[in-house]
């Protein structure tokens, strides 16, 4: 069972990479069961992957599955972020561009992928490192000695996050593929997987364990560590807002800003070449899935709200019956009984485009059709 399993997979990549290796990319890996099959007997089939990667992937297995976990993290991160935008970051199942023709223009979208990928990618590996699940890294050995902060003096302990390492292997598998190229969109890629890097480091902690006489912090023993990746994702959100459109430069060694009054991009902002689409209808060319069906709220006035959801077009209210758990209570020991609570909602989501207007056509066509044909047949009788 398990060799038959191993072979579907084994086709499937090879299939999906045969169909879709024109805009295939690394982030394949994100929709692979590196666990279960292995990454090592699957390098070679992975689409998407240049011959860095494919080096990278044969010679460190064991960071290759956190490098995958790496992945879903940054595409689940985006998908949380973009909920309720008319863009929800849609990933597109066995497709090996995973999120679309939309990452060909080198948007404001593309920018955060590029860089929420790269920081997923970070977090995975750097705490795998931590966890002793990796074989060539551990905690961060640079840590050792004594050190001083605000408040004084402390003896480095317990286990700093390896950063360095999560990063440092990101940077050279990541950004492999757009080293071989070296044209403007492989620029701001690369631009863009560096914000992401240092987004996490941008959130380490310095965390303190206090010893003395009852429990004075006479003697601390200190160590860094990385912060939930929700901060790191909200941190690359905030720079996706106020991301710089740029464009190159004549030596093609930079970038220049596009809009004189805009501040000059650091390395810690997102950068994009492209202005985005509205994202309001379905277009398969550009990647945009349209905002038909999404659910809406009808009183915010945010991206969520019906208003700019639905981009005009109105929405359909649809009442219904949410049941939920409700009044829980601990007993001892050791359970959770909750009871189930229903209560009615009204539930709002976009029109299609054009619904209200081609209603109107077919019932106007289909008007016309009865007068000629009434219109017919009264002069056939002789009636007039």
């Amino acid at each position: 069972m398990a060799k038959l399993c191993y072979t579907f997979w084994i086709l499937l990549i090879v299939l999906v990479g045969y169909l879709r290796f024109a805009v295939s990319t690394w982030w394949f890996i994100s929709q692979l069961p590196l666990h279960a099959v292995g990454a090592r007997v699957i390098c070679d089939n992975i689409p998407g992957l240049v011959g860095k990667q494919k080096k990278l992937c044969r010679t460190y297995p064991d960071v290759m599955i956190s490098l995958g976990e790496g992945a879903k993290l940054g595409v689940k991160e985006c998908q949380y972020q973009f909920r309720n935008q008319r863009w929800n970051c849609s990933t597109l199942d066995r497709d090996a561009s995973v999120f679309g023709k939309v990452m060909l223009k080198g948007s404001r979208e593309a920018a955060f992928v590029h860089a929420i990928s790269s920081a997923g990618v970070v977090h995975a590996i750097t705490r795998a490192c931590s966890k002793g699940e990796l074989l060539n890294c551990a905690c961060d050995p640079t840590k050792k000695g004594k050190s001083r902060d605000k408040k004084g003096e402390f003896d480095w302990g317990g286990c700093s996050d390896n950063v360095r390492y999560g990063s440092n292997f990101s940077r050279f598998f990541v950004d492999a593929q757009e080293k071989r190229v070296r044209d403007a969109r492989a620029r701001m890629n690369l631009h863009n997987n560096r914000a992401g890097r240092k987004a996490v480091k941008r959130f380490m902690k310095l965390e303190c364990k206090c010893h003395g006489v009852s429990g004075s912090c006479a003697i601390r023993t200190c160590w860094l560590a990385m912060q939930e990746f929700r901060k790191v994702g909200n941190y690359i959100k905030n720079k996706y807002n106020s991301a710089t459109q740029v464009t190159m430069n004549q030596d093609g060694t930079g970038f220049n800003i596009a809009n004189k009054n805009h501040k000059k991009a650091t390395k810690h902002d997102l950068v994009y070449f492209e202005e985005s689409p509205d994202y309001c209808n379905k277009n398969p060319e550009i990647g945009s899935f349209g905002t038909a069906g999404r659910e809406c709220k009808k009183d915010s006035m945010g991206t969520d709200g019906c208003d700019i959801m639905c981009c005009g077009r109105g929405y359909d209210t649809t009442t219904v019956v949410q049941t939920t758990k409700c009044e829980c209570k601990f007993h001892w020991c050791c359970y959770v009984k909750c009871k189930e609570c229903s209560r009615v909602v009204d539930v709002h989501t976009c029109k299609g485009p054009n619904v209200r207007k081609n209603s109107n056509n077919v019932h106007r066509n289909r008007f016309k059709r009865w007068l000629d044909g009434d219109a017919t047949r009264i002069m056939t009788s002789g009636s007039l």
